[in-house]
């Protein structure tokens, strides 16, 4: 689950994290009001969307003046904002934050990661902020630290100074990064993150250290402990079949293809998907039902997949371990029964009870087609989403 910048410099501020001041308005008079607040000389006018490269798109802007506070925020609100994160369509601006400007003598870049594959929390750190985090990689890797944290150990001061020292920062700001470094790390693991980064981490002119955005991304699978996180989520910024799959205890991604991907386990899915682009199809989600799925669990599945007008025909990629294909195939009967079945579908099963599920699909009197195998099934449905 990602958050809107005006609420991470909220938990920030909360957890002793320096930001500046600002206000979220949802109309011009609240911007207007916001920068009389905030009582400053210039104060930067921000769309909130969930996506970075918002300046170069239009989504920054300095005012200098109440009134021009009003003015941007009358021509942001209700903009559709297209950044290289958003894609073509573009994320309609339904908010903007204001905030005190700021005199910026250097830009950081400070990111903490769960790294999966190391089971720690991953500190990047690079003196060159504002900047895409993968350019600087690519281009100078030499200005980018990484610093590995194991959670049963916690954070090390070895480690800190790591960060400190690994790229010659004047010991004025190593102090000030230091208590961030600390702050962030504590936020981490209180609030179940995937993903929080800062960038751009600046120093002021008068030598203050401020947070001046902030990206966070929470993992989903901890959101039942973190209700006071899960109240942030802006159902606007969403895709609204993702809504709905959430609400069905679905894992589904939406994607631009035309052939709908029903598949119980991620890997599988992720397999079925590649095998589609293979035989020069194209697939319009990624759904795992999970290994446990009931008929409703399906059930509410098609419904999702129904409600894409995009899709051409369906594939069914089914490995019956825990979740036995009978129970699948009847799924598939009674929704493609109940919502009526508008498109080609293909179904591939295989695993327990993969007898009594072909069965039952093969008596149901549906139009489909049963696969041989997984090839053989993502063979078909090409051909028969061209048609």
């Amino acid at each position: 689950m990602n958050i809107h910048e005006y609420q991470a410099k909220l938990l920030f501020r909360q957890n002793g994290v320096p930001v500046p001041d600002g206000y979220v308005a949802q109309t011009p008079t609240e911007a207007e009001f916001a920068m009389r607040r905030l009582g400053t000389g210039v104060a930067v006018v921000k769309a909130q969307v969930h996506a970075g490269g918002r300046g170069k798109a239009g989504g920054v802007k300095l005012a200098k003046t109440p009134e021009e506070a009003r003015k941007i925020t009358e021509q942001m609100i209700g903009m559709t904002l297209v950044t290289h994160q958003t894609g073509p369509e573009g994320k309609k601006v339904h908010k903007v934050y204001v905030e005190a400007g700021s005199k910026i003598a250097k830009e950081y870049y400070l990111a903490l990661v769960l790294d999966r594959e190391t089971a720690t929390v991953s500190f990047m750190f690079s003196t060159e902020g504002g900047m895409d985090i993968e350019e600087v990689a690519e281009k100078t890797p030499e200005k980018i630290i990484v610093v590995r944290v194991d959670p049963t150990l916690g954070l090390q001061g070895y480690q800190i100074r790591r960060l400190c020292y690994g790229l010659n920062l004047p010991a004025s700001e190593q102090k000030e990064l230091g208590a961030i470094i600390k702050a962030t790390y504590k936020m981490f693991l209180k609030y179940d993150y995937s993903m929080l980064e800062i960038n751009p981490l600046v120093v002021t002119e008068e030598g203050k250290m401020f947070a001046l955005d902030g990206k966070m991304n929470f993992d989903d699978n901890a959101l039942y402990r973190q209700k006071d996180i899960e109240v942030m989520r802006d159902f606007q910024e969403e895709d609204e079949r993702d809504i709905q799959a959430s609400k069905y205890g679905l894992s589904y991604i939406g994607l631009d293809g035309n052939i709908g991907c029903l598949v119980n386990g991620a890997g599988l899915a992720m397999a079925t998907m590649d095998i589609i682009k293979f035989y020069g199809g194209k697939p319009a989600n990624f759904l795992d039902v999970g290994g446990g799925a009931s008929q409703e669990t399906v059930t509410n599945a098609f419904k999702i997949l129904f409600a894409d007008p995009n899709v051409k025909g369906l594939f069914v990629n089914i490995f019956g371990g825990i979740m036995k294909c009978d129970i699948i195939a009847n799924g598939i009967v009674a929704a493609a029964k109940e919502l009526g079945l508008r498109v080609p579908m293909v179904v591939r099963l295989e695993g327990t009870n993969v007898d009594q599920g072909k069965e039952i699909l093969m008596s149901s009197g549906l139009n489909l087609y049963a696969a041989n195998d997984m090839a053989d099934g993502a063979k078909k449905i090409v051909e028969m989403a061209r048609q």
